[in-house]
């Protein structure tokens, strides 16, 4: 049977037609991937602030913990030199980048000011990064790598508690996502996300001090939505940004809350935590109010920054 070619024709159109859609739809979900070159690294110093809030005394020193044994994020290595440019730019930190476990010795956490953790995703369903990193060393019996795994685990968190500065990033919420100190210390545990979609955030408290990047206006970005559990329940943190599920979509199930805050900070302690969930994509590092944000949140958990850290009531 012979189709007639005007048929052919409308039969083609749909086809891109629904390709285009397809194109968008995906444009919209998700941010194709890029090498951190120098090229981007020059984009960032370009745009990111050259001046903080408050200039420290004298220029302290950061470690930036950057191991992953589960998710690779492909952010990773441009978070590093977000990090790195802001330090630099400023002056107000020098930075280390590290992704040896023993790190978290004792005595190799007293030479930081404050850790940043960045994507530390950790392997499903264990959820244990420390223990995964041992799991490759094979010096350690199964005893001694959960021995270890504790005491290295209850070093970080003592090392927060004590007075020590400590910045989550993104992913890094993951990496003792089973640990309830843990969760307590950051102040949430992930739960899951829907697909990657554009996701606007919303100030909690547009007159906060670490929320003056935004100028009192909301964040659009493309990100995965991150929710969360466990700690995060009793919402014992000052929050900064939130998104409305109800403009959400392909969620696998039914949200229990309208309100979900995706950065926040508090008090643990004697230190100081900034948790925030931007970004998965390297892009969203290309709008300097995100930049400036997370300067800001750096320069609070150093305690350059005072600022009002007290949990709300909700």
């Amino acid at each position: 049977m012979c189709i007639p070619a005007i048929s052919i024709k409308i039969i083609m159109i749909k086809k891109i037609f629904i390709a285009l859609l397809v194109t968008i739809s995906l444009g919209l979900s998700a941010q194709e991937k890029f090498e951190c070159k120098e090229s981007w690294v020059q984009k960032i110093r370009d745009i990111a602030p050259g001046k903080p809030e408050i200039q420290p005394v004298k220029t302290r020193k950061v470690l930036m913990f950057s191991r992953f044994t589960g998710y690779n994020h492909w952010v990773v290595p441009h978070t590093n030199e977000v990090i790195k440019v802001l330090g630099e730019k400023t002056g107000v930190f020098d930075v280390v980048i590290s992704t040896d476990i023993f790190s978290f010795e004792k005595q190799n956490l007293k030479k930081y000011d404050a850790i940043i953790l960045n994507n530390n995703c950790s392997k499903s369903p264990r959820r244990d990064l420390i223990m995964d990193a041992l799991d490759e060393d094979t010096n350690f019996s199964e005893g001694q790598k959960k021995s270890k795994a504790a005491e290295l685990e209850a070093n970080l968190i003592n090392y927060v508690k004590k007075g020590g500065g400590l910045m989550v990033v993104h992913g890094a919420i993951v990496m003792q996502n089973n640990s309830e100190p843990f969760s307590e210390m950051v102040g949430g545990s992930f739960d899951y996300h829907p697909p990657q979609q554009e996701v606007t955030l919303e100030l909690a408290d547009p007159d906060h001090a670490l929320l003056k990047a935004f100028k009192g206006k909301s964040f659009v970005h493309v990100d995965e939505p991150y929710l969360f559990n466990k700690a995060y329940t009793k919402k014992n943190f000052r929050p900064l940004l939130y998104m409305d599920t109800s403009k959400l979509n392909r969620n696998k199930k039914p949200f229990d809350e309208k309100i979900k805050y995706v950065s926040w900070i508090k008090k643990y302690g004697k230190g100081r935590v900034f948790y925030v969930s931007p970004s998965h994509n390297a892009q969203s590092f290309e709008d300097a109010r995100l930049l400036k944000f997370f300067l800001d949140g750096i320069q609070y958990v150093l305690g350059d920054l005072n600022c009002d850290d007290s949990p709300v009531q909700l």
